[in-house]
């Protein structure tokens, strides 16, 4: 007999739409039968009854249980992934970022994956390299050795995580050669710095002038800075929240030219604009990138429909409005990031669907956003797919299901939710991770620390070799 069995499902992939009874034993899809065979008997029997199945999400941007400066979000493992789970999610992906000097790379992630064992749902992980010295490749070789394939560095946050030039450089050709993957925050530092100074001299530094700090110049310069550095070396390179159009285009043009590139944008860069910063709680959306004007938001959006988007991530970070109002007066002291992997599944449905028909297509689309894609960028097996074989992760959502977002009523750890009030449409209704039913119409079943920490596999290699620099000037138009 096998453990599970979801029955009559309408069964969702990136790339095609069946029905069917899906068979869950040992954590795994075992079969998918045809909707017109019986039924088997299995230990519980769910039915779909011709509602919509889809891969568990995979949120690849997670910030838990992270320190920076003088603040820690208020989250652990146990907290973000049973928040995870209640919004479909069933793997998520942390980040081993350096606390300050004195924390290496590798005892970074060592400590978050020691973290991770409290975790309800998978969880993979990337590395962050901050600044260069002749450790860094051996530790590199160390994550590797670990499962952890790919290393976030940051463009900006001057004196804390940014990374010059050089250690970009020197980190993508180590990832290259262990067919690992870099990952970009992606702002200019000494716009951002200056910009920010100017209204600091002007005295316009407080929550509600965020969005005049960080221009979207800076967020496409820097875009288009790690692009030549990834196409002089010949690696993979995936920018994180990108907010703006212009962004994703950069990323897509140079697609084009062959390198390996990748966008990934947050469900609060295509559902908020900056007019929140006027709004009567401006601080809840204290974040970097930015939100953007109304234009820019609906043209990410339209490159969030029809593919130029790879992924979409939370990028959530679990702080408090206590955090938030400390230094809301200055955007240079106050805590950055918001809570968002509850919330990503319908945050980012409303936003693709956009009051259109819900077709196959629109399904699929989402499927590869929420699900397939994070999990193939990421090569994160088992993962992404309803197929024989593949981790039994699935979520039953109706599409059409609408409710009014209560951040006090989540489950993130922290008193809000950039949503509050807002209507959002298509949430989960079942919940199966590893093959155990978390979430069902009887409430959420915690499943204790069963999350397992998922190795990455090395990634195909890239474009090869390193370009001259004449080379590259004889491909400008």
């Amino acid at each position: 007999m096998s453990d599970l069995v979801i029955a009559n499902a309408r069964i969702v992939n990136a790339d095609g739409v069946s029905s069917g009874h899906i068979v869950v034993a040992g954590g795994r899809i075992d079969a998918i039968l045809a909707v017109a065979d019986p039924i088997p008997a299995a230990g519980r029997v769910i039915d779909a009854a011709g509602r919509v199945v889809i891969p568990g999400g995979v949120d690849g941007h997670c910030h838990v249980a992270q320190i920076t400066g003088r603040y820690r979000t208020l989250d652990d493992f146990a907290v973000t992934s049973a928040a995870a789970l209640w919004g479909g999610t069933t793997t998520i992906m942390d980040f081993g970022i350096p606390r300050d000097a004195s924390e290496s790379p590798l005892a970074a992630a060592r400590n978050k994956r020691d973290l991770a064992r409290a975790s309800r749902c998978d969880v993979a992980l990337h590395g962050s390299v901050v600044a260069w010295d002749e450790t860094v490749p051996a530790q590199l070789d160390a994550l590797a050795a670990m499962g952890i394939r790919s290393v976030k560095m940051y463009m900006t946050n001057r004196g804390s995580t940014m990374s010059d030039n050089d250690t970009v450089l020197k980190v993508m050709r180590e990832m290259k050669r262990l067919g690992g993957m870099t990952i970009i925050h992606a702002e200019h530092d000494a716009i951002v710095v200056d910009c920010t100074q100017e209204h600091a001299d002007s005295g316009e530094i407080g929550i509600e002038h965020l969005h005049e700090t960080r221009p979207e110049l800076a967020e496409e310069a820097s875009v288009r800075e790690v692009l030549a550095m990834a196409e002089y070396v010949g690696t993979p390179v995936y920018f994180v929240h990108q907010s703006t159009p212009g962004a994703v285009d950069l990323v897509s043009d140079a697609r084009l030219r062959g390198v390996e590139a990748y966008s990934e944008t947050c469900p609060h860069y295509l559902l908020l604009d900056d007019g929140v910063y006027a709004s009567r709680f401006p601080e809840w959306y204290a974040c970097c990138p930015p939100m953007r004007d109304a234009a820019t938001v609906a043209a990410l959006r339209e490159r969030f429909a029809d593919g130029s988007v790879d992924t979409v991530a939370s990028d959530h970070s679990c702080y408090d409005l206590s955090q938030k109002r400390e230094h809301s007066d200055d955007i240079r002291q106050m805590p950055h990031g918001l809570p968002g992997v509850e919330t990503r599944m319908p945050a980012a449905f409303t936003a693709l669907t956009d009051g259109a028909p819900i077709t196959d297509a629109v399904l699929q689309r989402f499927a590869d956003l929420f699900s397939a894609a994070p999990a193939r960028i990421n090569a994160l097996s088992g993962k992404g797919r309803i197929a024989v074989g593949q981790d039994a992760d699935l979520v039953v959502f109706d599409p059409d299901e609408e409710r009014r977002v209560d951040g006090t009523a989540l489950h993130m750890g922290t008193d809000f939710s950039p949503f509050d009030g807002r209507t959002l449409r298509g949430w989960p209704q079942v919940v199966v991770a590893g093959g155990r039913a978390v979430l069902d119409e009887e409430g959420f079943h915690d499943p204790g620390a069963i999350g397992r920490f998922i190795e990455r596999e090395p990634q195909p290699a890239a474009s090869s070799g390193r370009r001259s620099g004449r080379a590259l000037a004889g491909r400008t138009a």
